[in-house]
């Protein structure tokens, strides 16, 4: 997600967990003790002692805001929004938590970080809250970040919930809050949710493989009868799954400046206009980057298979899957060709063909 200088005021919010367990109206209270979750009070104790603990202060960004980073985000997300470059460029708003981010060598050696989030995530694995994931951040921007600042942040575990059940299983919402500054003064804040949860056990459904212990899928076609996940339509992109139901890959338009934009959105990234119109797609691209997925396995997909990031022949780029040559067989650069597969009798979704096998001509079948 990213913003233009005049969204530098008041909050933001990302969903990261997409239609998944975490929205408001999947989350319900966990059982009262003695109905077999004896342990909740006890350990909602504890952790609510870790509320208003710091978790680092005084932390350093690693580089000083940079022209380079801004260049890079913004190829990276397709923002052409001309504040962004030139002498008097700043950061987008919306790279405030990228700053302070401590890279693959993690946080081990970064002056001002406590032991708190370590503690409260080994008490919560202590208690069978093994798994972990992202919910949900919101940011607020005070002041446009620009290069050469110096970024200072402070973080602390500001709330950690009650115990919920969720469509993955029971835990806990763990929220934790940044306060980001620059020469002492705040320029935004960035709140990051996370769940810490005991995965839910679940019997098989009617035509899903069955699972051993570790929950992995005991059979060779692991998506054998089982549906996929349906797409999340809303009115920011009915537009576009309309058109897939007529075999369109649709890419919307701005109509002021005429920037091609994917996926849909409420407003032109480059000039802020909310008017749009479409264009249909030709079909043909290039695989742009992509991943080969093994593990873990999930009902309704088959490991292992090719999920790319496919540039568009008209300039914007995709997520789907490559099929039509091995996944191992998947290049950067090779070309593809859309086509539209049926799951299931309501489900249908664009895929890629690739247009000739690695060095054999066209390919067979995915």
């Amino acid at each position: 997600m990213s913003g233009g200088p005049a969204a530098d005021h008041g909050p933001v919010r990302d969903g990261l967990a997409g239609d998944g367990p975490a929205r408001d109206g999947d989350v319900r209270d966990a059982a009262p003790p003695g109905t077999g979750a004896d342990d909740g009070d006890e350990l909602s104790e504890r952790l609510r002692k870790y509320q208003g603990r710091a978790a680092t202060v005084g932390g350093v960004g690693r580089d000083l805001v940079n022209a380079p980073m801004i260049r890079h985000w913004c190829e990276a997300m397709g923002d052409t929004n001309p504040a962004y470059e030139g002498p008097d460029a700043v950061a987008p708003p919306t790279m405030l938590q990228a700053w302070t981010m401590s890279g693959l060598s993690g946080h081990t050696d970064r002056p001002g970080r406590s032991g708190t989030y370590d503690e409260l995530f080994a008490l919560l694995d202590g208690a069978g809250y093994t798994s972990v994931v992202a919910t949900d951040c919101e940011q607020e921007y005070l002041r446009p970040l620009r290069p050469g600042d110096e970024i200072t942040f402070d973080s602390m575990i500001e709330s950690v919930s009650g115990r919920k059940t969720t469509k993955l299983g029971t835990g806990y919402f763990v929220t934790t809050r940044m306060d980001i500054r620059v020469g002492g003064e705040l320029a935004g804040t960035h709140r990051f949710r996370i769940l810490k949860y005991r995965p839910a056990r679940r019997s098989p459904q009617a035509g899903e493989a069955p699972r051993d212990s570790s929950g992995t899928a005991r059979t060779g076609n692991a998506g054998a009868g089982a549906r996929r996940p349906r797409p999340v339509v809303n009115r920011d992109n009915s537009g576009f799954w309309e058109g897939v139901g007529r075999h369109r890959l649709l890419i919307q338009r701005c109509a002021d400046c005429g920037a091609l934009r994917f996926p849909w959105l409420p407003g032109c990234g480059a000039c802020g206009c909310p008017d749009w119109d479409t264009v249909e797609s030709c079909g043909e691209g290039t695989v742009y980057s992509y991943v080969v997925m093994h593990h873990p396995p999930f009902p309704a997909f088959d490991p292992p298979y090719a999920v790319a990031l496919i540039e568009l022949a008209e300039g914007v780029r995709i997520v789907s899957n490559v099929v039509g040559v091995p996944p191992g067989d998947v290049r950067i650069g090779m070309p593809v060709r859309l086509e539209f597969r049926r799951y299931d009798e309501e489900l249908e979704l664009p895929v890629f063909r690739a247009a000739r096998r690695a060095g054999t001509g066209p390919g067979g079948e995915g």
